[in-house]
This record gives structure tokens, sequence and C-alpha cells, in this order.
């Protein structure tokens, strides 16, 4: 869509040139931002009259911002919570799992229920046996075999525990941090 506002003729132009060879129409310019201001204008003015009638459809209270009330009481957002430390959070976690798995102790006491070391538990299994079906009646019930698991690579699974790595140097940083101000604490 070419345009010829402003052009003067009797001016020779060069066709090879590289270059406008008009200059911008500034009365259509003008008009396109006396038009874009309106539009904004009414936009703004439409939002401002739609905020104010869903506040008062729907009051929502006062703000819960702590930055917004003076003296308000800090309250803590729901879990889950951010992780401070997650690398030690990961390593008590794996700690107390494997306590768990490795000691006695009771799991309900009143029932008589215990919690017995896995190796204990495997000793005691591989003496007493599991139950199960024989063959006829596992094909009687139509029951699904379900081959061994294994692991590919011939490596051992050992879940989210067996994927510890070292500490980053920033918890490393933190760890010294802290054991300094402990030092400073005892000193005192």
């Amino acid at each position: 869509m070419a345009t010829k506002h402003g052009e003067k003729h009797d001016v020779p132009v060069d066709p090879n040139a590289r270059w406008e060879k008009r200059d911008a129409h500034i009365p259509a310019l003008v008009q396109f931002a006396f038009w874009m201001a309106m539009v904004l204008a009414v936009t703004m003015t439409g939002m401002y009259f739609a905020f104010n009638s869903f506040k008062k459809a729907n009051p929502m209270g006062p703000t819960v911002s702590p930055m917004v009330a003076e003296n308000a009481p800090r309250v803590m957002p729901p879990k889950p919570l951010l992780q401070v430390r997650p690398h030690q959070e990961l390593k008590d976690y794996c700690a107390a799992q494997q306590e768990q798995v490795s000691t006695y102790g009771w799991v309900d006491q009143p029932s008589g229920v215990v919690r017995v070391p896995i190796d204990r538990a495997e000793e005691l299994i591989l003496a007493k046996g599991l139950p199960a079906r024989s063959e006829a009646e596992a094909a009687a019930a139509h029951a699904p075999t379900i081959p061994p698991a294994t692991v590919s690579g011939e490596t051992d699974v050992e879940g989210q525990c067996g994927y510890l790595t070292e500490e980053t140097r920033a918890e490393k940083e933190w760890a010294a941090r802290e054991q300094h101000e402990a030092e400073e604490k005892s000193e005192k």
C-alpha cells in the first residue's frame, strides 16, 4: 500500500536509492497517537469500573500481606515449606531410615508387633520360608507370572538415599560459618 502524501513531483528521485524517498506523514502519525490514547483511556476507565464492581460484589477483607499492616503477626505459609539445607535434610532422613531398618523396635507394643533388622528378617525368612501356591494352584487361578526384578547395568539400586553426593561448596561454607559462630558463642 503506497501513499503519496506530501511528495514533491518536480524533485528527481534516483530509483536505485536505498533510503526513504519521502518524509513521514505527520498528520497521520498524530491521528494514530490520538486514537491510541483514546483506546487506552477507555480501557483503563473500563477496568476501574470493573474492579470496583468486583470489590463490591465479593469483598475480600483486610489485606493479608505482613508488609502492609503495621504490627501484624507474621503467619507462616501452609506446608510444604522451602528447604533451607536440602542436602543435610536428605542425610538426616536417610540416617533415620537406616536406623529403622537396622535396629529392633516396637511398631505397635499393645498388639505385640516389633521391628526386626533387615539382615535378621532375611535369615528368618530363609529358615522358615514364605507361603506360596503350587504351580497347579497358580495355573488354576489364572495368576500372572511375574518375572524377577532386574536392574539394568548390574548396579545396586538403593533408592533416594543411595544417591547422596558430596556437599556443595555453598553447603560447606554454610557449615563452616555455623561452626565459627558456635565457637564464638562458646568463647563468650
